[in-house]
This record gives structure tokens, C-alpha cells and sequence, in this order.
């Protein structure tokens, strides 16, 4: 007799060898399940799963937790994300799982809450703001909902501080990995440098996207469409890879298949540890190209058409993070200031 298990939530994943796995969980957000549909062991895991969320008592945290992975604001975030989210719910569980929802409204909730975020910050502050952040969105969301009267974890401010203000890419950085990297690397690095995308779109990307010309894409996180003009170099790159393409998307691995995330980045830090580049990553590509294109004379709404950034974030990456280190765009200045100067009568 066929068991018919309610709300299984299935995963497909493909491994770095290219090879397909398929996951099962109690529930979209729920626990894994060992095994396969039907083993008497995911069959007790399944149950024994539904049951602990079933006794969850109303009136604490848990439920809460239990009804945000339950809703749409949810299930309806990227797969990336909604794993990310999973892992910070355990944490948020464990520690308060059966913290009373009427000691929300107490004024020593919030100190307690910030007191477990300075804990975690111990081992890293960086995850402990994203933990806090998710605690928070979950607090939010409840609250609007009128499931809880306050949120003792709204705007709690930052621990941790970047310091990538200077991490832009060099020309010194691009020759000394170009010496090294393989051509598929190579692509990777053009594809990033020219189009200022996302690592995650990229991978994605296919060869229906590029007409020769143009490429035309959806970022996954904004759902914003850029169409992106082609620049001769990575024309050429992206020409002659289309000689010998062996998959739907551009950037393949060695054996011709579709890169996985963790696959892509473990090659990538191998190629840059070779190559002997330190302290830049392929996300600093994006603000590199923002910054090129800034250097090269084009305005914050043009950078934003190219790269997809909204204006705002156009000026907070030039203000903030890349220009005010790079002593060209001083240069730049001097020198329109001198040559206006040259042809200008200057009023005593």
C-alpha cells in the first residue's frame, strides 16, 4: 500500500559533476527527510516532524516562525534565499522557539534579543546582522498581520562594517590572472567586467540571450531587464566560445556543463590563488564595472541602465565605496578644471 505523504516539499539539485539529486523535506521550510518516499525511515521521519510542529503551543515565538515559512512572503523567495533564511530560522528556534509572544511588548525583550545578536557576533558579525535581519523581517511580517503588537528587533543598526572601499579590480589584477586562468575563466571574468551582472545571472545566462550584439537578460534578485550593448572584447570571447559550445548557458565547466554556484566559486578562488590575486572576489567585478564606466566620463543614469542598479545605488557605490579611493577620477577633475581654466578669463 502506497503512502500518501501531505505538503512534501522536493528539490532537485545538480551536483558539481554534473550529476542530479533530489531532496525531500516535511514541508517548504521543514526538516529534511532521510531516505526516499516510502523507506520506513522517512516515512518516521515525516512523521515525527509534523508531529513537533503540530504541538506547537500558540501564543509563542514558533508559531510565529511556523506560519511566516507557511506564507507567501516566503515561499515565494528565490531558492538561494529561502535557504538562507532556513538556516537562520533554526538558529532564531533554538534560542527562543518558546519565548511567550506577550513578552514582545516588554521593554527588556529588545535588550535580551540584541544581547543573543552580540553572542553570535563573537564567531562573526556579519552573520549575526544577516540572523537578526531575517528575525527582524519575521517580526515585521507578523506585525503586519496583527499576530504580535510590536517588533523589539526593528532597526537595530549594523555590527558589521565593509572595508572592500578600495576592492575594484586592477589592470595589474586582470593581467596577472589572464596569464593563468583557462578560457572559460577568462569569459567569466569579461562577461563580469563588461555587463557589471551578478555572478548567479551570468551562470545562468544562455546563448539565447546573446544576438551578437546585445545581450538581454532578468536579474533574478530585482527582476529588473536590462539589454546590454556588447563591447569588441568580449564580442570576441564570447564569438569565439560559440564555436564550440556544448550547453544552453555560456559559462560551462570543464566537462561542457552548466556551472553550479559552489562549483563556479570553488574553480574561481583556485584560479585566483594561482594567479596570486588577493583580497577581490567576482562580486567586486560589478562595482568595478561600475566604477570603469564612471571613469570612462558616462553619467549615474547611464551606469544604471548598463548594470541594472537603480540610481541610488549607482551613487551610493561611487560615493561610498569605489570613487572617493580612485586617484584618477581627481586627475579627471584637475584636468577639465585646467583646460576650462585655459580658455576662461577668470574675474579677479
Amino acid at each position: 500500500m502506497r503512502l500518501r505523504l501531505k505538503g512534501i516539499n522536493r528539490v532537485s539539485k545538480r551536483l558539481a559533476d554534473g550529476s542530479r539529486v533530489t531532496y525531500y523535506y516535511a514541508w517548504k521550510g521543514g526538516p529534511r527527510l532521510p531516505g526516499k518516499p516510502g523507506d520506513p525511515e522517512f516515512v518516521d521521519a515525516y512523521n515525527v516532524a509534523i508531529a513537533a510542529k503540530a504541538k506547537t503551543p500558540k501564543g509563542t515565538l514558533q508559531s510565529v516562525l511556523n506560519a511566516y515559512q507557511d506564507s507567501p512572503k516566503f515561499t515565494d523567495l528565490a531558492e538561494r534565499t529561502r535557504k538562507d533564511y532556513v538556516k537562520h530560522v533554526r538558529k532564531i528556534e533554538t534560542e527562543f522557539g518558546d519565548f511567550p509572544l506577550a513578552a514582545l511588548s516588554d521593554r527588556r525583550t529588545r535588550g535580551e534579543f540584541l544581547a543573543w545578536r552580540d553572542r553570535m557576533a563573537a564567531n562573526s558579525r556579519r552573520q549575526a546582522d544577516y540572523v537578526f535581519a531575517t528575525f527582524a523581517a519575521i517580526l515585521a511580517w507578523a506585525a503586519d498581520r496583527g499576530m504580535i503588537v510590536t517588533n523589539p528587533c526593528a532597526r537595530p543598526g549594523k555590527l558589521y562594517r565593509s572595508k572592500r572601499s578600495d576592492t575594484i579590480w586592477t589592470e595589474a589584477d586582470e593581467t596577472a590572472l589572464f596569464k593563468i586562468a583557462p578560457a572559460r575563466i577568462r569569459l567569466a571574468y569579461l562577461l563580469a567586467v563588461w555587463t557589471g551582472q551578478r555572478q548567479g545571472d551570468l551562470l545562468r545566462l544562455t546563448w539565447k540571450a546573446y544576438d551578437g550584439t546585445h545581450i538581454r537578460l532578468t536579474q533574478r534578485k530585482t527582476g529588473r531587464r536590462v539589454v546590454i550593448p556588447v563591447s569588441g572584447t568580449l564580442k570576441a570571447s564570447l564569438d569565439e566560445a560559440a564555436k564550440t559550445k556544448s550547453a544552453v548557458t555560456i559559462l560551462t565547466t570543464t566537462k561542457g556543463t552548466t556551472w553550479t554556484s559552489h562549483g563556479f566559486s570553488a574553480s574561481w578562488r583556485k584560479t585566483l590563488a594561482k594567479a596570486q590575486v588577493t583580497g577581490l572576489t567576482f562580486h567586486d567585478l560589478r562595482g568595478t564595472a561600475v566604477t570603469r564606466l564612471a571613469l570612462a566620463g558616462c553619467s549615474e543614469a547611464e551606469i544604471a541602465t548598463f548594470t541594472g542598479h537603480s540610481l541610488r545605488d549607482v551613487a551610493a557605490i561611487l560615493d561610498a565605496h569605489y570613487l572617493s579611493r580612485d586617484a584618477r577620477m581627481a586627475e579627471s577633475a584637475l584636468s577639465k578644471r585646467e583646460a576650462h581654466e585655459a580658455g576662461t578669463k577668470i574675474p579677479n
